[in-house]
């Protein structure tokens, strides 16, 4: 008679632990997802803002990156001599020897990112402004190819949102520097 209540008991046991486990292991794999956001918020919305199209391969801090800054065919005009980057000063990284400039094959769905070609230019640090300039020894044409400022760089250990504004300086009569837009960068 004490038999048949211990195995009532005992199936009992066996039964929770059939249905609940499944819930228990499932718990901590949900909350292995991240949400990526595609939004890109601006402070400051007036009309002279421009944003440019990027890419990085590694959005994590303190990580190995390559970020691709893109200079498309609609965002020149004519043909460039000089493009001047601003830094912001809190992306603290090392950016000696690590920018080249180069024409750019933009992935999709189906291809990577990549350099096609690299285009050989000096690159200046200006500390001072925390400003770089890029001098391509032959001028950026204005055609159907897209061009590309490449960084191959540590991420900073702080995350938040960097903002790199640009200007090239076109060829021609007047050879005077204008705006050509923002790339705003997230690191996480």
């Amino acid at each position: 008679m004490f038999n048949k209540p211990k195995k009532f008991v005992l199936n009992l046991k066996i039964l929770k632990l059939i249905f609940f486990s499944p819930l228990l292991i499932s718990i901590p794999l949900l909350n292995n997802y991240e949400a990526k956001a595609g939004l890109e918020f601006q402070w400051d919305q007036d009309s002279g803002y421009r944003r440019l199209r990027w890419f990085q391969k590694d959005g994590e801090q303190r990580s190995r990156n390559t970020i691709f800054f893109f200079l498309r065919p609609s965002d020149r005009r004519a043909g460039i001599l000089k493009i001047t980057m601003n830094i912001p000063k809190k992306f603290k990284s090392n950016l000696k020897d690590k920018v080249s400039l180069c024409q750019v094959k933009i992935g999709g769905f189906e291809s990577r990112t990549k350099c096609i070609k690299d285009i050989p230019a000096d690159v200046e640090m200006n500390q001072d402004t925390n400003s770089l300039d890029i001098y391509p020894y032959n001028p950026i044409p204005s055609n159907k190819d897209s061009y590309a400022v490449v960084f191959k760089v540590f991420n900073p250990k702080r995350a938040g949102l960097y903002q790199f504004h640009s200007y090239g300086q076109y060829s021609g009569k007047n050879p005077i520097s204008s705006y050509l837009g923002s790339w705003t960068i997230v690191i996480d």
